[in-house]
């Protein structure tokens, strides 16, 4: 889990940025990743949360949308990401 809080400015850049990452992940599909991103009701604080079934192999990182997204993420931020390593005890989804 990543979370930072933006800059008021930068939250609509940031959130077409991720929004991109989405999109080239509907496009290519890769197996062993379960990801999603939120904004908190703060309005500019937001959260990542990935699952990869391989740890060594994080198919974000082969991302061109997901490179753009980093690359300048601290400069959107007031403040800059914090990664917290969860353990999943489980879950629920229901489609």
């Amino acid at each position: 889990m990543v979370r930072y809080k933006l800059r008021a400015e930068c939250v609509e850049e940031n959130t077409r940025l991720v929004e991109a990452v989405f999109e080239a992940l509907a496009r290519s599909a890769p197996p062993g990743l379960t990801y999603a991103t939120y904004k908190l009701d703060d309005g500019v604080s937001f959260m990542h949360v990935a699952t990869v079934a391989n740890p060594e192999s994080n198919p974000l990182q082969a991302l061109s949308e997901f490179k753009a997204f980093t690359a300048g993420v601290k400069d959107r931020c007031e403040i800059p990401p914090a990664t917290t390593v969860l353990t999943r005890i489980g879950s629920y989804s229901h489609t």
